[in-house]
């Protein structure tokens, strides 16, 4: 059964069960400060499991990617060893808010693995939780009644709360699990060893497929349970595993899902799959990374060095890594696999078709952009090795290597081996667990439990129409973090903060009591459908109405920046074409940052029309107009234009501005005037494909201008107040080149002035001409005085020295080539040495190479030691 079947059948199985079938959340999470990626299926549905929200339909069931890169079996530097663990993975799963339960669910998987998919009885096992003393939890004594029905009794395995027991998070929704285990060992295996023996053992062919969550209770902070008001099911199932037993093979790697990328793989480096243990590894990482990646650059992850960019990048470096390793690549090839990639999983996710050229540009382009650093890793690699005393290579400079340059410790320990030297491993790992120990600190946070005031199902957000009104408090929790200390989240009944999302920053200002204490809110946000208040302290009375006030300046510039966004888009696909497509933008009262597609650098002449487009949409004064709560089929066919990466609801929200028409959530002018002027301060390059605009409205813009005839005002002044100032400039420009010119061949008459002393000062020593002195010259004068020396005289060995500031000094080795390639002298080598004299260092070729340094002080010692190198 093909891989694309095997998804169909689930899908349409659990749409018999009256379950609906939902499009796949985006893998990449833009407002969730919790998590950075979706990493298990239940994340789109959080809301609803914590009672944020009420659900259309009470079952659901879909396909959704994920991305794990840590935790239990999922560590990143794991993929790829074994055959059944994944960064990216589909799940299939089903899920009920409050309607069926245990019966239903395990009834259902049951029916589905064996009588649809035609899973033979006998090489499934279930596991039921054994209850936890510590929780004060019993054995799920209603889900071993209920699987006995359908499995032996000695195929029903008790599992300890590791195994069977699923929480979302350290505080939260969570319940006992019902795991389906599969073995698909040969019968001489099963003859040898009893399957139930490995169950949760870690064996290749011994593997979870399917797990069923009771979602019955609530973690609180102290780490108690308590029952929750309707019990809900998430079910999630390993896709590439259950193809994996459905195709009859023994590895996730030999299914449809994987087979086409390692056939391609296979193509493009002259590589075998399934002869050597090495580039087998290597082609799984490369296989399951490249899914990783893509899916997430289609989802709005661009790679990056920080959050979640900086994962994505380290996960396609790592696949960079092994392809240069063990499939001997030293160019890029990894986004040739993208193609491939859309071909084969475009039906069910056609996002990943249509940011086929993007995902293709981005990938191409950090292949390169690594494979550079790479280059420069090997050479700072060398610089170690070679000041390497003995046979050991200090573990510290290796981790430096791998903080610095992504270079892993077996690259490191591979390429240390081939010279005859090896790595401190344990020095290397101290340094490993200090980052992770700084990591985990910097990130720490407790939080407390939500004090409930007030209990209210809906928290209104009115803060489209007013900025101020009176509320009540419903509830309020404690978090501490290391960056910001104590702080409190407050919820509402209503409140009119617009918390951060698509792009906008949360909103400000104060909540006061009757008696007129006020409490600052530092920032808004929206966690799982709640809009959250940032302050610092609570309330006296927590039980009186307040009012909340929002800081109407912090609101107005940043609703006039976020409406200048919208006519920008529209503005940069009227001038650039139809292929512009937002990729992400960050909307402050400060500023407006506009990332998009676009495949060349948008020239000054384009950016003008761009600049004078939206200005001339200010001057027209164009009038809001807004729909609220329209079907979201409808906003499309009106012509409105969706965000990249955005999830959508089954009714949005439109914004218009003329011919100007998006789906946005944010807050806008009431007139395209009051946005006043529109400036573009910057343009460039974030990835492969990928532009970004930085610009300014309203007060920054007038803030701009002043600083602008501020400067130029200091520049007619130190012209002396000419009538025309860039003629001036020009005429300063002009003069400024000849003095170069005058300089120029003042220097190189110095510099043959001096050629004949220098010859006089020439040593033989060993058969040598050996000269190390100090000169006063520019860089390029001594490298051309050098050349000509060489030029005239054999077997010359000289070391210059020059000082251009008090804090700067530089020494240039020049060596014979007949010298560095028949007595092995190394220029290169001479001035790393020699460089550590200044406290700086350099390098070059065997015949001419140059260091810099910031000791000036240390040039004679330098000059001194350079005749040991021929002595």
């Amino acid at each position: 059964m093909k891989s694309q079947d095997i998804r169909a059948k689930f899908l349409d199985f659990f749409k018999s069960k009256q379950h609906e079938i939902v499009p796949s959340a985006p893998m990449v999470l833009k407002n969730d400060p919790t998590l950075m990626f979706t990493n298990a299926g239940m994340v789109p549905f959080k809301e609803f499991f914590l009672g944020n929200s009420t659900p259309k339909n009470g079952r659901v069931s879909d396909t959704q990617k994920c991305l794990r890169v840590s935790g239990k079996h999922n560590d990143l530097e794991e993929v790829g060893y074994d055959t059944y663990h994944h960064t990216m993975f589909e799940m299939l799963g089903n899920w009920s808010f409050g309607d069926y339960f245990k019966k239903e669910a395990i009834a259902w998987a049951w029916e589905l693995l064996t009588e649809v998919y035609k899973v033979d009885k006998d090489i499934l096992y279930v596991t039921v939780f054994e209850g936890d003393e510590k929780d004060g939890t019993k054995m799920d004594q209603e889900a071993y009644d209920i699987w006995k029905q359908y499995i032996a009794e000695d195929r029903i395995l008790m599992g300890n709360k590791k195994d069977n027991f699923w929480e979302m998070g350290e505080q939260g929704p969570c319940g006992p699990c019902s795991e389906i285990h599969v073995d698909i060992r040969s019968a001489e295996e099963k003859a040898k060893i009893d399957g139930k023996s490995l169950v949760n053992e870690d064996h290749p062919q011994v593997v979870e497929i399917w797990n069923l969550v009771f979602m019955q209770y609530n973690r609180k902070a102290d780490g108690s349970l308590v029952e929750l008001p309707a019990k809900h099911i998430d079910t999630g199932m390993g896709f590439e595993r259950l193809c994996m037993v459905l195709q009859g093979v023994q590895s996730n790697y030999d299914t449809d899902v994987f087979t086409p990328l390692i056939r391609e793989i296979e193509t493009i480096t002259g590589t075998t799959y399934g002869k050597d243990e090495k580039i087998d590894i290597a082609i799984r990482v490369i296989a399951d990374h490249v899914r990783a990646v893509a899916f997430a650059i289609a989802d709005g992850q661009l790679p990056s060095n920080n959050g979640a960019g900086y994962v994505i990048r380290r996960i396609l470096r790592r696949a960079i890594r092994y392809g240069f390793t063990f499939l001997n690549k030293k160019e890029p090839f990894i986004y040739k696999l993208v193609e491939t990639l859309a071909h084969q999983m475009g039906g069910a996710f056609p996002e990943i078709r249509k940011q086929n050229t993007l995902v293709h540009n981005v990938i191409k382009e950090e292949e390169t952009s690594f494979l550079r650093t790479l280059d420069q890793g090997l050479l700072l690699l060398d610089q170690v090795i070679a000041t390497t005393n003995g046979k050991t290579v200090s573990g510290k400079r290796a981790f430096e290597l791998y903080d610095t340059y992504g270079f892993p410790l077996d690259l490191t320990q591979l390429i240390a081996r081939e010279k005859g030297y090896e790595i401190n491993e344990e020095e290397f790992n101290a340094g490993m667990k200090a980052q992770k120990e700084r990591s985990r600190a910097a990130s720490a946070s407790e939080t407390g439990d939500w004090v409930v005031l007030l209990e209210d199902d809906v928290e209104e957000f009115i803060g489209y129409d007013i900025l101020t009104t009176n509320v009540k408090l419903t509830r309020y929790r404690k978090v501490t973090t290391k960056k910001d200390g104590d702080q409190y989240q407050l919820v509402f009944n209503m409140t009119p903060f617009y918390p951060e999302g698509g792009g906008q920053v949360g909103d400000r200002g104060y909540v006061e009591s009757p008696n007129g204490d006020i409490i600052y809110v530092l920032d808004t946000k929206k966690e799982n459908n709640v809009i959250i208040h940032f302050t610092k302290n609570l309330p006296k009375n927590l039980n009186e109405t307040f009012k909340a006030v929002v800081n109407k300046e912090h609101r107005r510039l940043a609703a006039s920046n976020h409406s200048a966004t919208h006519l920008l888009h529209q503005a940069l696909r009227t001038i650039l074409g139809d292929h512009v497509e937002q990729k992400g933008s960050l909307v402050s009262p400060d500023y407006l940052r506009f990332d998009f597609s676009h495949f060349s650098k948008v020239d000054s002449d384009q950016l003008e029309a761009v600049e004078e487009f939206v200005n001339a949409r200010i001057r027209e004064n164009l009038p809001l107009q807004e729909q609220r709560n329209i079907p979201m089929q409808q906003a499309i066919d009106e012509g409105a234009v969706a965000l990249f990466g955005e999830k959508y609801g089954d009714s949005v929200r439109t914004i218009r501005f003329g011919q100007s028409m998006e789906l946005c959530g944010g807050t806008h002018v009431q007139q395209t005037g009051d946005i006043w002027y529109f400036k573009i301060k910057s343009e460039g390059a974030v990835a492969a494909g990928i532009r970004r605009i930085e610009a300014i409205t309203n007060v920054a813009v007038g803030d701009y201008f002043e600083d602008v005839e501020r400067n130029y005002d200091a520049i007619k002044q130190l012209l002396k107040n000419p009538k025309d100032v860039a003629k001036s400039v020009s005429s300063l420009q002009d003069e400024n080149t000849a003095l170069k010119k005058q300089v120029e061949q003042l220097l190189k008459d110095k510099a043959k002035n001096m050629k004949g002393e220098l010859k006089n000062q020439l040593q033989e020593v060993n058969g040598v001409q050996f000269l190390a002195t100090k000169v006063d010259l520019d860089p390029n004068s001594i490298k051309n005085l050098l050349f000509e020396l060489g030029g005239e005289i054999n077997n010359l060995f000289v070391v210059f020295a020059t000082a251009p500031s008090a804090e700067k000094a530089m020494l240039t080795c020049y060596i014979s080539k007949e010298l560095a390639n028949e007595k092995g002298y190394d220029a290169g080598k001479v001035v790393r040495e020699l460089g550590k004299l200044i406290h700086g260092g350099g390098g070059g070729q065997n015949f001419f190479a140059t260091a810099g340094g910031k000791n000036p002080g240390g040039i004679p010692k330098a000059l001194e030691r350079a005749k040991d190198y021929i002595a």
